[in-house]
């Protein structure tokens, strides 16, 4: 007998399932856990390792390449640029390929049956201002699983799965999940009834986890290692702004593993020459000399979280020079995420808008996503819907709950 699962592959982390007399089994894709980490890191011979394996790979400081965020790319053609990593020539969609084989190698070793269909879940839009490039999107994911060795593909919309999952709404009442992942936020606006999910509209943005990330690295992190700061001319009286790219490419997580290259090291080592604050671009030539960009991505990731929990937090920064931090209090997380908040609500607005309905229509927020918890989004859909009730019990498996569901119906 060969078996459809569920496939949740996320930008940040990832997780199957399957139903098992019509409930969710999710399967521990690592001992005792059923999520992993969407991460990778190839060392020198090739060799690949995935999920806390990888992280713990890049925290150890083991030689190789580390990488996240990889569902970012699809649609984008750095998808299918080559470059060497793990000593040949590859690329990202053949390491996305790879990651899914070893998904489906471990379930196939779990289940001692095959695994050969899939029902994935994908955004509403992965990428929301470019209708090709979202199509291209998919056409990438599938070509990805049929490397991997899937046959039969099909899709289910991330926020229609969690809807599927959902058990909290009483019968026929309205909902509205909100699913925030690491690269895109989803809302789909549904009815359940007799174990049935009407979809009354959904919508999209390309607005997520990793977008939160690359802002307060942008405001706190960054300016530590002389973004905002000058350069002397060579020739010539006065001084120039500091470049920007280096800095927008260290804050954003998938275009990390590119800036360690000769070349860019060349042109840091010439800022740094030219920088009226040289303490300030040495830091920066350490991070990329040392390959520290994801180090310095965690400790921003770790602060919000922090931040966000109440507490004020501090950006350690320790592996790039001792005792370098920058504080990141909640007040100040709150204010580098208002434009953020705007935005949520605005899609909020606008899916109530396709369904033809009104905020006091709304009975409940599903919400789903790690990213769900931050406070801006709690902000956000209170904003728009301050009757509705928040239902947060299955932030992190809603969605691979759905599509475990889903996969019962085959691919």
């Amino acid at each position: 007998m060969e078996l459809t699962v569920g496939i949740d592959f996320g930008t940040s982390n990832s997780a199957l399932g399957l139903a098992v007399n019509g409930t969710p089994w999710l399967v521990e894709l690592e001992p005792g856990e059923k999520t992993l980490p969407t991460a990778v890191f190839f060392d020198p011979r090739g060799n690949m390792r995935l999920g806390s394996a990888a992280n713990k790979a890049l925290i150890d400081g083991d030689e190789g390449r580390y990488m996240r965020a990889l569902k970012s790319v699809l649609g984008t053609p750095l998808l299918r640029e080559t470059r060497p990593i793990g000593g040949k020539r590859q690329s990202l969609l053949d390491v996305i390929a790879q990651f899914l084989t070893v998904l489906k190698t471990r379930t196939e070793e779990q289940l001692r049956q095959p695994v050969t269909g899939v029902v994935s879940g994908r955004p509403v839009h992965f990428h929301s201002k470019d209708a090709e490039r979202d199509a291209q999107a998919e056409r990438d994911l599938r070509e990805a699983y049929e490397m991997a060795g899937f046959s039969r593909i099909r899709f289910l919309a991330e926020p229609e799965a969690a809807a599927l999952a959902s058990k909290d709404l009483q019968s026929g009442e309205i909902g509205l999940v909100v699913d925030i992942g690491g690269g895109t936020s989803d809302f789909t606006l549904f009815r359940k009834a007799n174990g049935k999910v009407e979809v009354l509209a959904s919508h999209g943005i390309r607005l997520g986890g990793t977008h939160f990330d690359r802002a307060l690295s942008l405001a706190h992190a960054m300016p530590l290692l002389g973004a905002g700061t000058e350069l002397k001319r060579t020739f010539g009286k006065g001084l120039l702004p500091m470049p920007t790219q280096i800095f927008n490419d260290l804050a954003t997580w998938q275009n990390i593993p590119f800036l360690y290259t000769r070349d860019t090291l060349t042109k840091v080592e010439d800022l740094h020459a030219h920088a009226v604050e040289p303490k300030k671009l040495e830091r920066l030539v350490e991070v990329i000399e040392a390959e520290l960009g994801h180090d310095v991505a965690f400790a921003v990731e770790a602060a919000k979280i922090g931040a966000n929990g109440g507490a004020a937090s501090q950006i350690d920064l320790a592996l790039v020079e001792k005792g370098l931090s920058a504080p990141l209090t909640p007040a100040a997380l709150a204010e580098d995420l208002t434009g953020y908040r705007a935005e949520l609500s605005e899609a909020i607005t606008a899916t109530l808008s396709l369904a033809d309905l009104k905020a006091d229509a709304v009975g409940a927020v599903v919400y789903v996503g790690g990213s769900s918890l931050m406070h801006v989004v709690e902000a956000a859909c209170h904003t728009v819907l301050p009757e509705a009730r928040a239902l947060r019990g299955e932030a992190f498996t809603a969605v691979v709950d759905g599509l475990a569901l889903a996969s019962a119906e085959g691919a």
